[in-house]
């Protein structure tokens, strides 16, 4: 059989053929015309954008002896090059021809003239290939080749050719074919192949071949082996396996209206149709972003590569929801996308992920509940739409905490007593009610002076304190909180109780325990025993009837506590609101 493929029968022959390169065949012809060609170039690009086809063209102008604007496609030279036949084009592939050695022949083969055409050309396709050794034996040669040899180079990863080797060539970078160019080059073929196929069937080739006119070739090549003189959509969507993008759309609204029955519906009938559902996840995860693009881009039209019809619906459906709710079911999705690449059971993770989205509901942007609280701050009142709980009054009863930075200093004035809520270190009071504030004279503080400790009824406050047997497992878990290590040596502790004012606990081998014994230790053990049983004893440790007392190998937390709760400030706060210390905290949280 003698069929030529799509890929290789319409690959271009000269420059007006290349699709969606303007600038880049702009630039040669030029280079052409004033005699500007450099001796090396490098064509770079992802894969089927014309790299090779726009090197090839190049050596076919360079050795055309044709009449008008090279190349002629129809002189000797050219038609040699098309065939493939002439002796002065050397292609080599750069895969498969990678070694010093290969290098080597080549610089011995470029010393003679050409023999029909003007000049030697050199094509090394995937020349990132190249070995280190191969790159540096063709530096040379490169920076100052014979006045008859160009060199062509082609690669789909620049990134990999050492600098020193572009340094010496002149660069080209291609970019992506547009997807409306791609489109309108289909179309063109399809009817100079006499097959029938819808724009809708064209758009959606176009889109999958992701900017590459090869690629999109390949495609377009075999929906037309399927489906004969007429293709239809349904073709399109079946050989490639492809999913209707009305059903991405369907999906979407399905989600951010909260229908979960009719989102998972969609996703059994994609299943049943046998869709991968790792491709149509990652399709519906580019449709929310090509609707939160919609949603806040100025120019989205340009980000985006859709089809008019398509663009306007999705522009309609991102225009009933704020950008906000929209980037939080994006999130959620791009959390399924990456669970479902580690799960075995990706239809359950997607199918967890439409509930988790469903159940995400609408977003309030924030600078709407910033309006919101400015008119509760200036007076105008909660709208109707806001929850009761916050128009909700505030409690009479306030609590008042204390804070000093240093311990025993001399008691500060008070100013603004009745407004301000202080905090004092490591002890929490009880108070009773705080007078309101007197809002017609605020910095009268004689109102302060009216409130005597007779005219306020004192809080009666009983602390109970922990067992020590009852709750050794809660005592662990408090210290696994703060400090784990020490967590872990308590667990080795064979028992634990409390002896009059000393908390025992008893290890059987002293190696257990041997950390505990380091004074810093000792002393952080005695502060978390203090503040989580509230209990003002001592620590000692028993190891086969050796102990250890913490007060006395380490300065006790005892007086640290002993001179929070003496602490003048603390003795007046309790006085004039009539309150009772409840707890003192000392331990690194607290701070």
């Amino acid at each position: 059989m003698s069929y030529l493929v799509l890929a290789r029968k319409w690959r271009p022959q000269i420059f007006e053929d290349v699709v969606g390169q303007t600038p880049v065949v702009r630039t040669l012809k030029n280079a052409l015309a004033r005699n500007r060609v450099a001796h090396a170039m490098i064509f770079s690009g992802v894969r089927g954008v014309g790299k090779t086809t726009l090197a090839r063209i190049m050596a076919k102008a360079m050795n055309c002896t044709g009449e008008g604007p090279p190349p002629c496609n129809s002189c000797e030279s050219c038609l040699e090059i098309t065939r493939g036949s002439a002796i002065d084009l050397h292609e080599i592939d750069g895969a498969s021809n990678r070694g010093i050695q290969e290098i080597r022949e080549l610089k011995e083969n470029i010393r003679f003239f050409p023999v029909k055409g003007r000049y030697k050309i050199i094509i090394i396709d995937e020349v990132h290939m190249l070995t280190a050794e191969a790159f540096n034996a063709l530096l040379k040669t490169l920076e100052e080749p014979p006045e008859h040899v160009f060199f062509m180079f082609a690669t789909t990863e620049l990134h990999k050719i050492p600098i020193t080797i572009l340094s010496r060539c002149q660069r080209y970078e291609l970019k992506r074919i547009p997807f409306v160019e791609l489109v309108s080059f289909f179309e063109k073929i399809s009817e100079q192949e006499k097959v029938k196929i819808s724009q809708t069937a064209l758009e959606m080739i176009a889109k999958e071949a992701e900017g590459s006119v090869r690629d999109g070739l390949s495609l377009l090549d075999q929906v037309f082996s399927f489906g004969g003189n007429e293709v239809k959509d349904e073709d399109v969507t079946q050989v490639l396996g492809l999913v209707d993008r009305s059903i991405f759309g369907a999906i979407a609204r399905a989600i951010l209206e909260s229908d979960l029955g009719t989102a998972l519906k969609f996703l059994d009938d994609s299943f049943t149709a046998g869709i991968d559902l790792k491709r149509f996840m990652n399709d519906l995860l580019l449709y929310f972003r090509a609707l939160l693009i919609i949603k806040t881009s100025a120019n989205p039209e340009e980000l985006l590569d859709l089809a008019d019809l398509e663009f306007r619906a999705m522009k309609d459906l991102a225009a009933n929801h704020e950008a906000e709710t929209l980037y939080q079911h994006f999130y959620l999705l791009l959390k399924g996308v990456e669970e479902m690449h580690y799960s075995q059971h990706p239809r359950m993770v997607l199918e967890m992920t439409f509930i988790k989205a469903t159940r995400a509901g609408q977003i309030v942007p924030v600078s709407t509940l910033l309006e919101k609280v400015d008119a509760l701050l200036s007076g105008r009142g909660i709208s109707a739409e806001e929850p009761e709980a916050a128009a909700a009054p505030v409690p009479e009863k306030k609590t008042a905490v204390i804070q000093s930075e240093r311990q025993g200093s001399p008691p500060e004035p008070i100013v603004e007593p009745l407004k301000t809520i202080v905090s004092h270190e490591d002890v929490s009071l009880s108070p009773d009610d705080v007078p309101e504030e007197n809002s017609e004279d605020e910095d009268d503080l004689q109102e302060f002076e009216e409130i005597t400790p007779e005219q306020i009824t004192p809080v009666a406050v009983h602390v109970q304190k922990k067992d020590i047997r009852a709750n050794w497992d809660g005592f662990i878990d408090y210290v696994m909180d703060r400090k784990k290590w020490m967590a872990h040596v308590l667990r080795l502790c064979s028992s634990a109780r409390e002896e009059g004012s000393d908390l025992i606990l008893k290890y059987d081998e002293r190696t257990d325990c041997k950390v505990l014994q380091e004074p810093e230790n000792f002393k952080l053990l005695t502060e978390f025993a203090q503040d989580f049983f509230q209990n003002e004893f001592s620590v000692k440790i028993n190891v086969r009837g050796n102990s250890l007392d913490a007060e006395k190998e380490t300065d006790g937390p005892q007086e640290g506590r002993r001179a929070l709760a003496n602490d003048p400030m603390v003795q007046m706060t309790t006085e004039i609101f009539g309150g009772q210390v409840v707890g003192i905290r000392t331990g690194p949280r607290s701070r």
